[in-house]
């Protein structure tokens, strides 16, 4: 079979689809045509997650043994970190459990009063806008998270939209070799300013806490400290703007769903379940590596292959979520999706997103429930991105 070529200006779903079709395991073409195969079907994906012989650490990948992979690659950033995102083993474990006590549920529901302030301001910023057009994702699905886990970090003010804009840079595919370098280069030196800032200056955040680990115990490398924190900052923000921007995109364009969840007929949790379910945040994630020949139904993937989890695919899965998985219908009864991971690799941030998108939906249509699309669904523009599935913008009206 000829690699299907992943296209990050193409709709990520009519990928996932078309790859899914394909079969559970398809040899595909990442940009930069870089070969990885795909596993596309949900039991397929669950496999990958659970099973050591996919392993997170680039040192397995064949391809990167050989120097075939340069440091200006699109998704150079997903592969040449040291963090939880390429570890596997102990060090995974001592990176996780490092983490794992800021986000217990005791420590997350604790930023409930404060998730509502900053919900409730960006709604009252909404009020002094122009109502006939604006962009929903720049006023709320993006502010809320990115302030929220900026605080949680320490980062400060004058270093957020830094810090976003090179996230985002990680998500886009479409960039020049030249920008992808730069934007890996930048996150570490914006993250090493910050970390020198606090080793001198320590505060009540999450960064202080992990600089104290880092330094009191030697229980993390220097760079294991700064691709730490960037995997949890701009995780802990781009997936929980996508969920909220896709799940308001999901009730506008259905409006039988949108009429349930505010007539309380239905919870708002069962958007968001099926949100993540129908339009996971992150569509395709790179990368797991083979560390022998395994075999998936049919098909042998050799040892040091890359090996890309189609979650996009997977939430659609019929096997899984029956005949009708294609529709966005919160009235269903839920069977696990895969959308933040699965057992020891589950995202550690999930709980701290369904937070922000359980507050953040109900207030937003309270306040506003003529909200509407300000333009056809058709000229909605996706991210230019492989990884990622939401919006560049969400233009409404109120």
């Amino acid at each position: 079979m000829e690699p299907f070529v992943l296209d990050p200006h193409a709709d990520v779903h009519d990928q996932a689809t078309t790859l899914r079709e394909l079969g559970p395991v398809v040899p595909v073409e990442l940009p930069g045509k870089v070969a990885a195969w795909a596993v596309t079907t949900h039991a397929a994906v669950e496999r990958v997650l659970r099973d050591q012989c996919f392993a997170k650490s680039r040192r397995h990948w064949r391809d990167w043994q050989r120097g075939d992979i340069p440091f200006d690659w699109p998704l150079i950033s997903w592969v040449a970190v040291d963090n939880m995102l390429t570890a596997d083993g102990a060090d995974h474990r001592r990176l996780r459990t490092l983490i794992s006590a800021a986000f217990t549920n005791r420590r997350v529901q604790e930023l409930h009063p404060r998730i509502v302030a900053i919900t409730l301001d960006l709604l009252n910023r909404m009020a002094d806008m122009d109502g006939r057009h604006i962009d929903l994702k720049s006023a709320l699905a993006l502010p809320l998270p990115l302030t929220v886990i900026s605080e949680l970090f320490g980062v400060p003010t004058g270093k957020r939209q830094r810090l976003q804009n090179l996230c985002s840079t990680v998500f886009d595919q479409t960039i020049s070799p030249a920008q992808a370098a730069a934007a890996h280069q930048g996150l570490h030196d914006t993250l090493a300013d910050i970390v020198a800032a606090k080793r001198a200056h320590p505060a009540d955040d999450l960064t202080s806490a992990l600089i104290a680990a880092r330094d009191g115990h030697d229980r993390l490398s220097e760079t294991e400290l700064i691709w730490t924190l960037v995997l949890m900052i701009g995780a802990g923000y781009e997936t929980t703007t996508n969920l909220i921007t896709n799940a308001v995109r999901a009730l506008l364009t259905h409006p039988d769903q949108l009429a349930l969840v505010t007539s309380g007929r239905r919870p708002w949790d069962a958007v968001i379940q099926e949100t993540l379910r129908w339009d996971p945040p992150i569509a395709n994630m790179p990368l797991r590596f083979t560390t022998r020949p395994v075999q998936i139904q049919r098909v042998r993937i050799p040892k040091g292959k890359a090996v890309l989890l189609c979650f996009a695919a997977a939430g659609r899965d019929p096997a899984q979520h029956g005949a009708d998985a294609g529709r966005f219908d919160i009235t269903r009864t839920q069977r696990r999706n895969l959308a933040f991971g699965h057992g020891p690799h589950v995202c550690l941030g999930a709980a701290l997103a369904q937070l922000e998108a359980r507050i953040a939906l109900p207030m937003l249509f309270d306040r506003y429930p003529d909200l509407a699309l300000a333009v056809p669904k058709s000229e909605l523009e996706h991210l230019p991105s492989i990884v990622a599935s939401g919006l560049a913008a969400l233009p409404v009206t109120y």
